[in-house]
């Protein structure tokens, strides 16, 4: 926390661009994408995506041949080049960033299950926010969770932000921090959180029988062996893929009772940590991660910096635009067409805005740092950006 964000990603840079294994007398792979297996916006099975489709070819490319330099001039190096069955398309950067984007949409949508909606916004908290699915995975699952570790140093050497809204808990766990039981419960799983305060804060046991009937209530719970119409809590959670498991061996069969509820409550919460660091598949995802670029660099990032190099800001500022946009020869930032054109996007909301830079540039967040703010030469600046606006074809009009 002691070192500037600009000082640490000039580092990172450094360092990245000293970690190039791809040479430029290396072809690029090149993967093919049949845009057909997606039409309809409904993924018929998750084979078919983009990420899965991609996760199959890149499976037998060493992971060295993806260590390229980072993005800068003209046309930069990416990872892997991309074509489209059946387009015709100019350069590789669009399709590239095209791809990246498409692949964000999939892993936040309900046709792959690697990333799992927060519990916290069903009740509108963090709404959109996604976490690790927390279950155990299998092999196929792994080598998926391994590919997008693999994507997230691709889009950092690529220094294109992933439009992907992750809780903090996540980058707390790719950089190594320890969570936070009550900060970072709290923002996956409020229901939960309020649930085990509830039983935490209780000063008797007419509170705990009131609560136990309460939750009763709202769930069919059973009833006591000993009283046979007093309700009360067994040793049981729903995880948050939303299976019932019990808190301790033969917890089905163990009531709640004033003795232990302190121990029910905190194994309640040790099993919600538990699934917010999912060892298994963030092992994947840093082993992937790490085949990209070298983890030690995690080190000196707090998760907020992490996320910002990887996915940028999820808002576009139009006055980081406006300085980082090149007018080509004979056009003027006070020329009356360029004018209006700027005070229409400030009569643009956020959402109309992505949907702009996607429109110009082909993704939908730009990144939060540029080299030629430091008044660098061209060949530093970081492709889509600066943009460029040029005058109309033709004389006329």
């Amino acid at each position: 926390g002691l070192i500037f964000y600009d000082t640490k990603v000039t580092v990172m840079n450094r360092v990245l661009n000293a970690t190039v294994q791809r040479t430029a007398d290396h072809a690029a792979p090149e993967i093919t994408l049949d845009p057909l297996e997606i039409v309809g916006g409904e993924i018929r099975s998750s084979e078919n995506s983009y990420f899965c489709q991609a996760a199959r070819q890149l499976a037998c490319v060493p992971s060295s041949q993806l260590c390229v330099k980072l993005a800068s001039g003209g046309d930069p190096t990416y990872a892997f080049n991309i074509r489209f069955t059946g387009e015709e398309v100019h350069g590789t950067s669009g399709s590239f960033r095209h791809f990246l984007w498409q692949v964000c949409k999939e892993l936040q949508s309900s046709s792959l299950s690697l990333l799992l909606l927060c519990p916290s916004s069903a009740v509108n908290k963090n709404k959109g926010r996604y976490i690790l699915t927390p279950s155990p995975i299998t092999y196929a699952e792994e080598q998926l969770f391994h590919f997008f570790g693999q994507l997230l140093g691709i889009a950092i050497r690529a220094d294109v932000p992933l439009p992907l809204d992750l809780l903090p808990s996540f980058w707390k766990t790719l950089v190594g921090e320890p969570l936070d039981p009550d900060v970072d419960l709290q923002e996956a799983d409020i229901l939960t959180y309020n649930y085990v305060k509830k039983f935490e804060n209780i000063n008797d046991e007419t509170e705990l029988e009131a609560l136990c009937a309460e939750i009763a209530s709202q769930h069919l719970a059973t009833e006591s062996p000993d009283c046979p119409n007093k309700p009360c809590c067994k040793f049981t959670y729903l995880t948050m893929t939303g299976e019932e498991v019990e808190l301790c061996p033969r917890g089905r069969h163990i009531p709640v009772a004033w003795e232990n509820k302190d121990v029910y409550a905190a194994a309640i919460q040790s099993l919600r940590m538990r699934e917010l660091q999912t060892p298994e598949c963030m092992t994947a995802v840093r082993a992937g991660l790490g085949s990209i670029i070298p983890l030690q660099l995690l080190t000196t990032l707090t998760p907020l910096e992490m996320e910002l190099r990887t996915c940028g800001l999820p808002y576009i500022n139009l006055e980081f635009l406006k300085a980082h946009t090149m007018y080509q020869v004979g056009l003027m930032e006070t020329d009356q067409h360029i004018e209006f054109f700027w005070s229409a996007l400030e009569l643009f909301t956020q959402e109309e805005l992505c949907k702009f830079i996607k429109f110009a540039c082909n993704q939908e967040r730009i990144p939060f740092t540029c080299p030629c703010k430091d008044g660098g030469p061209d060949t530093a600046h970081v492709p889509p950006y600066p943009m460029k606006i040029a005058p109309p074809d033709g004389a006329a009009g």
